[in-house]
């Protein structure tokens, strides 16, 4: 969610809201042992969630006409991330019967021989939270009809790090710091 305040004509101020979801690239989904299981990524411990607070400098490089052409414009800013860890419950068979176990529970033992992964409701009583800032850079392209549209394709890169080591994956190397690159659509409606 963006909302942006014009300071001038070349310059705007834009307040950012972004919640994602950012997998380990060694995620690799697996059927459950049983039919009625759920999927599952073996090894995985947590769910990650970053969710970004910022404010953005846009700066107009190229105006476009009323009715048609391309706007460019280069967007620099960051602000504060809330890592949301929630632990990675995995179904297992404990006492005879069917149990979610984390990696940190006390029946980690189990955590390695699932027969399936969790469900949407599971973990979300444990959640973690590990501060952090960004930084993001960015340029736009807005090819929306009028003035009153915004459609537009904005490319960029963005730098996050955090207070501490982020757990998605056993045997990984924990990261504090991520790099990305990122390609966006970005549509929405001007007063």
């Amino acid at each position: 969610v963006e909302v942006a305040r014009a300071q001038s004509v070349k310059r705007a101020l834009l307040f950012q809201l972004d919640i994602a979801e950012r997998k380990h690239p060694k995620e690799e989904k697996i059927d459950g042992q049983y039919n009625a299981a759920s999927p599952l990524i073996y090894g995985k411990i947590n769910f990650f969630y970053p969710v970004k607070l910022g404010v953005q400098q846009q700066f107009l490089l190229g105006n476009k006409g009323n009715k048609n052409g391309v706007s460019i414009t280069a967007n620099v800013g960051g602000g504060f991330i809330a890592g949301l860890l929630r632990p990675y419950k995995v179904e297992v068979i404990k006492n005879n019967e069917q149990a979610f176990v984390g990696y940190e529970s006390e029946d980690s033992l189990l955590f390695l021989n699932p027969i399936g992964g969790p469900n949407f409701g599971t973990g979300w009583d444990e959640l973690k939270f590990t501060p952090g800032g960004y930084l993001k850079s960015s340029v736009r392209f807005d090819y929306g009809k009028f003035n009153e549209m915004v459609s537009a394709i904005e490319v960029g890169v963005s730098a996050e790090y955090y207070t501490k080591k982020i757990p998605q994956m056993i045997y990984q190397k924990q990261k504090q710091f991520f790099f990305s690159a990122y390609f966006s659509l970005v549509f929405g409606r001007r007063k």
